[in-house]
């Protein structure tokens, strides 16, 4: 075959491509079927007490919802389309009206606070990594820690938490900082994906996954999901501050941290035990390193004024949560840590900001169309006989299990975060203890699959695990850590006044 043949060939085979590089036919069901569900509910009358208005909006939220986990397109792209839709349609107007300024409309989300706080969150988290500070900090704990595998999974845990506040990407801790530490310390003992797995690197895959959870459960600015929580819950009367949502979840954080490892340990044992070469390896990196540069002089003094802000700097100096953020990322940006190459070019970060705006504007849509107010009253309905406590309880533990049926923890928040949590309230549950429980649980799922969250792809694709393997422990330290949250969780947050 000639050159021009196989280049003309080639090129064919591109042009049957869709975006993303399924079929047409792929991505046309992947499409279609969404737009399927708004024909179909555009047609059918909903119930009586749901207005046209709220009925229709459901319609193009629920095909929104169900095209992100169908994934014809990027999120991204996905709520942009959902975004048309409520405008050509009617449903919402594209700016908001005259006479009502308080009605929803198409760009609202772009101007609200909480999402530009996690924007300006990523671009902090820009800076722990381009300046090597992330990799620096997990080496340190691995190198205090590592003497036993237990330890390793410690340090390793720590290493998290310290980044946890100033880095909202899970895939970015978890996938890009941890995973590659925790597969040299793997290494370091031969243990390969699949001969040899079980020596170190099936105990450290899944401990770094659910570890990752909890981190990032324990701040609002930990995972992208979670001042979406925030914004969701102020719209059912919660207010949901950095320093309410960390003081909430610190200690059920770290008894998480302390207990869930052990219980992988004690579940999956790595067949090595002793790792005093571990210690020598992480030594040995952090000596490669040499003292901290300069950017790592400046990002962690920046993080150390970041997590006194976001901590008392709303009740004490009247600095809210986004302000502080972007007083960190000018000081970044005036000491040339980062500079504004890297702000335009931090795709998560603008990414996450269509996405997030969009569903929040359907989410408020909703919201005052009338429509969680009545799939609240619904649910609450039909558990009517139960104390709240209960209720609570099963609410939480639906919530969680549910996530099986999705690949994108966006995805479950925007879909059933607001309804049950409407529901916990109109059970009687403290409304503050149920937006913190059902927020903290929003992370805590993301370990139960090796596609429940952003960094489980990541470290299930370092082969070291298998789908069985992964879910029969995932499940068990998963129920264990929704527990943690649930038990300790409310006892801790009843002592210090939360409810």
């Amino acid at each position: 075959m000639s050159v021009n043949t196989e280049q003309k060939k080639s090129g064919e085979d591109r042009g049957v491509r869709a975006p993303g590089g399924v079929s047409w036919l792929e991505f046309s069901w992947r499409l279609g079927i969404p737009v399927a569900l708004v024909a179909i509910m555009w047609v059918i009358p909903g119930p009586n007490a749901v207005s046209a208005q709220a009925w229709h909006m459901l319609a193009i939220f629920i095909a929104t919802i169900l095209a992100i986990i169908l994934h014809p397109l990027p999120m991204g792209a996905v709520t942009i389309i959902g975004m048309l839709a409520t405008v050509l349609l009617g449903v919402v107007p594209l700016t908001a009206p005259e006479d009502d300024p308080t009605a929803p409309y198409a760009l609202m989300g772009f101007s609200n606070s909480t999402i530009w706080l996690i924007v300006m969150a990523f671009l902090i988290s820009r800076g722990f990594i381009k300046t090597g500070l992330g990799r620096r900090i997990a080496l340190f704990f691995v190198s205090k820690l590592g003497k036993k595998m237990l330890g390793v999974s410690y340090g390793l845990a720590v290493a998290d938490l310290v980044m946890a506040p100033a880095i909202p990407s899970a895939t970015a801790r978890g996938g890009g900082i941890m995973a590659p530490i925790m597969k040299s310390v793997a290494e370091v003992y031969d243990s390969k994906p699949v001969p040899t797995a079980r020596r170190a690197g099936s105990f450290l895959a899944i401990n770094v996954g659910q570890v990752n959870a909890i981190t990032c459960a324990m701040f609002l600015t930990a995972m992208a999901g979670n001042p979406l929580i925030a914004t969701l819950a102020g719209q059912q009367g919660v207010d949901i501050t950095w320093a309410k949502w960390a003081l909430g979840a610190i200690v059920p954080g770290l008894a998480a941290l302390i207990i869930v490892p052990l219980v992988v340990y004690l579940v999956y044992p790595p067949e090595l035990k002793d790792t005093p070469e571990v210690v020598d390896m992480a030594k040995s990196e952090l000596h490669k390193l040499g003292p901290l540069s300069y950017g790592e002089k400046v990002m962690t003094a920046t993080f150390v004024l970041l997590l006194f802000l976001w901590t008392v700097g709303d009740m004490v100096l009247g600095i809210n949560a986004t302000t502080t953020a972007i007083i960190g990322v000018v000081i970044l940006l005036i000491t040339h840590v980062l500079t504004w190459q890297d702000i335009i070019s931090e795709k998560s970060a603008w990414d996450t900001m269509i996405w997030f705006s969009v569903l929040f504007m359907m989410a408020t849509a909703l919201n005052k169309y009338g429509l969680i107010a009545w799939v609240s009253d619904s649910i609450a309905g039909s558990m009517g006989s139960l104390g709240w406590v209960p209720a609570l309880a099963i609410l939480c533990l639906v919530y969680f299990f549910s996530h099986y049926l999705f690949a994108s923890a966006t995805a479950h928040i925007s879909a059933m975060y607001v309804a049950f949590l409407g529901a916990a309230i109109a059970l009687g549950a403290p409304p503050l203890l149920g937006a913190l429980l059902l927020g903290y649980i929003s992370n805590a799922f993301t370990s139960l699959t090796q596609y429940a969250g952003g960094a489980s792809p990541a470290i299930f694709g370092s082969g070291y695990n298998t789908v069985g393997q992964w879910w029969r422990v995932s499940a068990i330290a998963g129920l264990v850590s929704v527990t943690i949250w649930l038990v300790i969780g409310s006892g801790w947050m009843s002592l210090v006044g939360i409810w």
